[in-house]
């Protein structure tokens, strides 16, 4: 029996729960192949003796692990990869072109971070982050594939939600491993098994058409199921898929009308914060979700608030 921390999704892939901020909220994936493993997203530098405990619940080792590959390295997807690579020696990290140096030396994204959180919280969430050695990471590029032991793994740009962000399309699931560029979709919210999903505009570079044509094109795939690092795999069909999808978009266009109309409001940052919470609220009730409303704000309330940063940036962006 695994760990009560790690869900196994079928094909050779594990969900792993990274412990972050609350249970089921941030994921690493784990696939393996013929006995060879490779990580997708890690977590933080905490994260990381779970991932290894990952390895031996399922009767591995860390020399069986052949590619870390962050999705983009905001540190929730990428804080652990300096550390959970100095335990595996045979591993190389591939990274989006636009992150790798921010792996190999990660001075820049702590110290973008301690500006907002504070070294107290800095050291409570994250932990020091750690380099990558150069020889071991590499930058990938839109339509490369790599193999796990035979098992290809396809690797495409995904701008949008960052633009140090791709995704991995595994054809053996019919699955797309999406960071953040499906959105978001919280297990605590799910009603009768029907996920909830909403969009993630977080700061610094959200840009609504560049997520809309990820988005598209990953449906270009036919995919069955997507694992989202936040949390785990939605999906079943390449109906239900599409019909998440549409969800997201449709959140997408609303939520950035909603700070349009708010531009030049001199409490703009409240009542946009406001506004998505309410939006969020109103989703959920839409659905049948029948739990407690104050619960769910207090779950949704970071959310709201960096993605209430993200779209200000957007709209003060000069280029936009």
């Amino acid at each position: 029996m695994l760990p009560e921390f790690i869900d196994d999704l079928g094909h050779g892939i594990y969900a792993i729960d990274t412990g972050f901020q609350r249970p089921r909220f941030d994921a690493a994936f784990l696939i393996v192949e013929n006995c060879r493993a490779a990580f997708i997203d890690t977590g933080t530098n905490h994260a990381v003796p779970r991932l290894l405990a990952a390895l031996t619940a399922l009767g591995l080792t860390p020399e069986a692990v052949d590619w870390v590959i962050p999705t983009h390295v905001h540190l929730d997807h990428a804080g652990g990869v300096g550390l959970l690579m100095q335990s595996l020696p045979n591993a190389r990290a591939l990274v989006h072109p636009r992150g790798l140096r921010h792996m190999v030396d990660p001075k820049a994204l702590w110290l973008g971070a301690l500006a907002v959180y504070g070294d107290a919280e800095m050291q409570r969430s994250y932990g020091r982050l750690v380099p990558v050695p150069a020889e071991r990471a590499e930058a990938s590029h839109d339509g490369q594939v790599i193999t796990l032991a035979g098992r290809p793994l396809l690797l495409i740009d995904a701008p949008g939600h960052a633009r140090h962000h791709h995704v991995i399309w595994d054809p053996l699931s019919r699955g797309w491993f999406t960071g953040d560029s499906f959105g978001l979709s919280y297990r605590e919210f799910d009603v009768d098994g029907r996920p909830w999903v909403l969009p993630t505009t977080t700061p610094v570079q959200f840009e609504p058409e560049a997520l809309k044509a990820t988005v598209m094109r990953m449906l270009g795939y036919e995919p069955l199921r997507m694992y989202l690092t936040h949390y785990a795999a939605i999906g079943g069909s390449e109906d239900e898929v599409r019909r998440h999808a549409g969800e997201l978009l449709l959140q997408v266009e609303e939520v950035t009308a909603l700070a349009t109309s708010l531009r030049d409001a001199p409490d703009r940052h409240e009542r946009l914060k406001a506004g998505l919470m309410a939006s969020y609220l109103a989703g959920l009730a839409r659905r049948g979700w029948a739990g407690d409303p104050a619960q769910a704000r207090e779950w949704l309330a970071t959310d709201a608030e960096l993605n209430a940063q993200g779209l200000e940036v957007w709209l003060d962006r000069p280029a936009r």
